[in-house]
């Protein structure tokens, strides 16, 4: 299996073109979300549905349009290692903030973790501190 590519359609597919439906096609049902600081499901390992729930109201309630574009990537056996740039207007509430209409555009890292040929965690870290900038919040 290559899990670069895999996980590039899961990208595309689930992130980008917000088609929920296949989740099951791409994320185990024990998905473990290692580290991702201020993300209130840190720690926590999510069923499919979890999943979905969380991508809907912590990502694309306040961002509808996100978008990741991948810059890079490497496969090392379960894991596959990726840098992105992300952009997204906020158009709904972030936490208690309000929308500000505003867009963001930042980069990130991400280690996404594999188990039975499906995603099943990830470990993150992103500049969460200039996308409140941008925003307008500090």
């Amino acid at each position: 299996m290559n899990k670069e590519f895999f996980l590039r359609e899961f990208m595309d597919e689930i992130w980008n073109k917000k088609n929920f439906e296949k989740i099951e096609k791409y994320v185990h049902n024990e998905y473990t979300i290692h580290l991702d600081p201020d993300d209130p499901w840190e720690g926590r390992t999510l069923s499919n549905s979890e999943f979905k729930n969380r991508m809907e109201l912590g990502s694309f309630k306040p961002f509808p349009d996100m978008n990741f574009e991948i810059t890079s990537a490497i496969e090392v056996r379960d894991y596959v290692a990726v840098t992105w740039n992300l952009t997204g207007t906020n158009l709904g509430k972030l936490g208690e903030f309000p929308p500000t209409i505003k867009t963001i555009n930042t980069k990130g890292m991400t280690i996404y973790h594999f188990k039975d040929n499906l995603i099943n965690g990830h470990t993150q870290i992103f500049d969460k501190k200039t996308v409140m900038k941008q925003l307008g919040f500090i």
